[in-house]
């Protein structure tokens, strides 16, 4: 029983060492990262082509507003989150910096997710398709602007940016609004329709990213490889969906009125969602090496003399679950906890409200393990009990296998039946690590995929309890925790089993060099909780066994 007890340990430690290698390779690493130059003025294949139901008059070249001059001067908006780039040419968003989040942890830069250069397309798109739409064959509508320069006044709490264009009698007005102390942006076209015959055409979002790798990733060693790269969407009846970039060329067949479709990147999130006064058919595709998710309206009509407004929402920043959620119903998932995401969304909710009184979350960290431990002290003591009696027979379990030798039988039979007499339960031991197996892979994702964590600092050398320990000192101490809290288990008889609970620390603290240092921080100190809990356990034990001598 006992050796049954050590197998399970191991097995359930090697389980756990699987689960993780299994999140590095499947699932979250993205397209092989390609670097190409990428053109800096707008070409036609940005403008998809029309999914919307019935009818749909094909794209046919027309004259592009002011189509000598395709690049035009940005318009640069300045918030309290974001520094802006809008090109009039289209006036799509192609820079978009987040002036909350450092590019890397010793940068006094500002992160960037969107921007559009010799070796990157990441950007923002919307326009005007179909009959009389603006976005056409031969290229990008040019808009015009008052101002060449916007900043947002935090005593205003607002601050809109419209963009004009005049074609044929109609009035497009194309208004960016930007919020105070919040991530999305809401964007509106106006179609003020002054001629004498009626105006048609589809309003489309997208986003546009090429294969290149995602500078969402520090140096974090092993842990750059577990983070998702790709496409998402979601409707009300299904909302969360990942999307590949190597599955975009099969297309998305989807419509909805609360929906978004989204660009996902480590710790960042793209998304745009239409308004829920119109339904909106969702596509994917590819061309070249640009990949586009995004949405076309129905078709549009405003008649003679009248006009029309539709709506639609960006969202481009950090993945914070509380100001995802209001957008639309699933975006707030793309923080994604995985299998494990009840128990990842509790551990997250009780660390976040530890770390708004400590401030701290490295201490916050030790303060949920504490948390965990007396959460789960009743059945852990329960263990440490079975164990802590097993130690103390070990004696007498080592002299029947002198006694009986080859012969099982009769060691199973008086082995059982010194258990029933000591009130042993054998298995018992294996409970706190089964217990605290999922507790693990679920706090690994919380590491991983919440930005509030991105680098944080605890003490001295722990810069950034998001990645790994720089100087591999939690994971040695975490071996060395390991291994003393095997001194306090009882011994295996079988010399193979010993070797191999021996060397067991060893490999635990190899494997554990690559991962957040946060991650390492709660391992080692529930070590240490439960190296304590066993002491004093072991000890009661025996002075109980002492005096029945």
């Amino acid at each position: 029983m006992q050796k049954i007890l050590r197998i399970l340990i191991i097995v359930a430690m090697l389980i756990t060492a699987y689960l993780l290698i299994l999140a590095w390779r499947d699932d979250y690493a993205g397209k092989p990262a390609t670097t190409q130059p990428v053109a800096t003025q707008s070409s036609n294949t940005d403008i998809p082509s029309s999914q919307a139901a019935g009818d749909v008059p094909t794209l046919t070249a027309g004259t592009v507003a002011d189509s000598t001059n395709q690049q035009g001067n940005l318009i640069s908006v300045s918030t309290d989150l974001y520094d802006i780039k809008i090109n009039p040419v289209g006036g799509d968003i192609v820079y978009a910096a987040l002036k909350q989040y450092n590019a890397t942890k010793d940068s006094s830069e500002p992160f960037v997710l969107l921007e559009q250069n010799a070796t990157r397309t990441y950007v923002a798109q919307s326009g005007l398709t179909g009959k009389d739409g603006v976005d056409t064959a031969e290229g990008r509508a040019f808009y015009s602007s008052s101002r060449s320069s916007y900043e947002l006044n935090p005593a205003a709490g607002s601050l809109q940016v419209p963009l004009v264009l005049q074609k044929d009698g109609v009035t497009i007005t194309k208004t960016y609004t930007f919020n105070a102390g919040q991530y999305p942006i809401n964007l509106s076209y106006n179609i003020n329709n002054n001629s004498t015959k009626p105006w048609q055409g589809q309003m489309y979002a997208q986003l546009k990213r090429d294969g290149s790798s995602d500078p969402g990733l520090d140096d974090k060693g092993m842990l750059g490889l577990a983070t998702y790269l790709g496409g998402a969407w979601g409707v009300p009846a299904d909302p969360y969906n990942k999307l590949k970039f190597g599955d975009f060329g099969d297309g998305l067949n989807v419509g909805s009125k609360d929906g978004w479709v989204a660009i996902v990147q480590h710790y960042f999130v793209s998304a745009w969602t239409p308004s829920n006064s119109f339904d909106a058919k969702f596509f994917a595709r590819t061309t070249g090496n640009d990949y586009f998710i995004g949405y076309n309206s129905p078709i549009i009509n405003v008649a003679a003399n009248k006009q029309i407004t539709l709506n639609s929402t960006l969202y481009a920043g950090p993945k914070v679950q509380s100001q995802l959620a209001p957008v639309a119903e699933g975006l707030n998932q793309t923080v994604d906890y995985g299998l494990l995401w009840p128990i990842s969304k509790v551990l997250f909710a009780i660390l976040d409200n530890i770390h708004k009184v400590l401030g701290n979350w490295g201490w916050s960290i030790i303060v949920l393990t504490l948390i965990v431990k007396i959460a789960l002290f009743w059945l852990s003591n329960k263990s440490y009990v079975s164990m802590a009696k097993m130690r103390a027979i070990a004696p007498k379990l080592q002299a029947l296998k002198d006694k009986h030798g080859d012969d099982r039988m009769a060691m199973s039979q008086e082995m059982m039946q010194i258990y029933r007499d000591e009130k042993v339960n054998p298995m018992a031991g294996c409970l706190p690590i089964f217990l605290q197996m999922p507790i693990f892979l679920a706090l690994y994702w919380v590491l991983v995929e919440s930005v509030e964590l991105r680098h944080a600092p605890w003490i001295l050398w722990i810069k950034d309890l998001s990645a790994m320990d720089p100087w591999f000192i939690l994971p040695i101490f975490m071996g060395v925790t390991m291994f003393v809290q095997q001194l306090l288990n009882p011994q295996p008889t079988d010399p193979m089993q010993a070797k191999m609970m021996k060397i067991l620390p060893v490999i635990f603290a190899v494997f554990m060099l690559w991962f957040p240092a946060g991650l390492v921080l709660y391992w080692t100190v529930n070590n240490l909780f439960s190296m304590t809990h066993q002491h004093i356990v072991n000890k009661r034990i025996e002075k109980q066994m002492q005096q029945r001598v």
